[in-house]
């Protein structure tokens, strides 16, 4: 639960200035903390949290305007803690020098005390919205990234049972039988496993895409995929479109398991030494 109560932090190189702020704002029960020079106020912001800085600007030492650039600066719990400027200094161009280092407010002196008053309790209660707001904003995109990760899960889930389908379908139509794939697959993984530049993720992703290797077969025509003879010229090169087909049917999908089963369909049959088939590919310029 967030504390309600509200911390503010005083600078200024007067005592008396200090003592009647903090006698204005008494009354609303704010914890108050003091400094009377630059290299207090930002040693004491570097090891405490505030809700909100009172800030002279005419100091000894650091002046007002380099406590602040250098707060906004830093990389500490208070870095966007509002600032309002209380000073002497009227002129317009420290009034704008004031927001350009980073002030939400600027408060010259003589003030009244509701003027004080008023504008302390607007600032700290839109920096303790603020605070109310980015922790929700944190939470809503905890729960959103949490959403993610289901529905891609879920998706690679579907991809698989897609996977299963398509296999099951292979079986039917074609000389291979779901012994053989399986063994396929897990051979794929085990090799995955021993090559020392893959891993455990590309192991399962082999397992599950393997597979798919011959699925282009469910577009051969029957009487050449079961010949008991050997194949001709013509018919082998019917037979050896069952590469490209498979890559005409999946190559539209995106997602890693469908991705890698297109790429397995169509290069399982290319060879190290560039004979194989479709492409002729040689080397390394066939996909690991």
């Amino acid at each position: 639960m967030m504390d309600l109560s509200f911390r503010i932090l005083i600078v200024d190189d007067v005592a008396d200035n200090i003592q009647v702020a903090m006698s204005i704002l008494r009354e609303q029960d704010y914890d108050f903390s003091y400094a009377q020079n630059g290299d207090e106020a930002l040693a004491l912001l570097a090891q405490e949290k505030f809700d909100l800085v009172l800030l002279d600007i005419m100091m000894p030492g650091i002046d007002g305007f380099e406590v602040c650039r250098r707060l906004k600066m830093s990389d500490t719990p208070n870095t966007d803690v509002p600032v309002i400027f209380l000073t002497a200094r009227v002129d317009a161009d420290s009034v704008t020098k004031g927001f350009e280092m980073g002030a939400v407010d600027y408060i010259t002196k003589p003030f009244h005390p509701a003027e004080l008053l008023s504008r302390v309790k607007n600032h700290l209660e839109l920096y303790r919205s603020q605070l109310v707001l980015r922790k929700h904003n944190l939470a809503l995109e905890t729960k959103i990234k949490y959403e993610q990760r289901r529905l891609l899960g879920e998706l690679e889930e579907t991809q698989k049972e897609i996977i299963y389908l398509l296999t099951e379908l292979m079986e039917s139509t074609s000389d291979e039988t779901g012994r053989n794939i399986r063994r396929v697959s897990e051979c794929c993984a085990l090799l995955a496993r021993l090559h020392p530049a893959m891993g455990e993720e590309d192991a399962e992703l082999l397992l599950f895409a393997s597979p798919m290797h011959d699925i282009g077969k469910i577009t051969i025509p029957q009487h050449i995929l079961h010949k008991p003879a050997a194949l001709d010229a013509q018919e082998f090169e019917i037979m050896k479109r069952h590469t490209t087909n498979a890559h005409e049917l999946l190559k539209p999908f995106k997602r890693k398991i469908l991705k890698a089963a297109d790429i397995i369909a169509y290069e399982h049959h290319e060879r190290y030494d560039g004979t194989g088939y479709p492409r002729g590919l040689k080397g390394e310029s066939i996909h690991i």
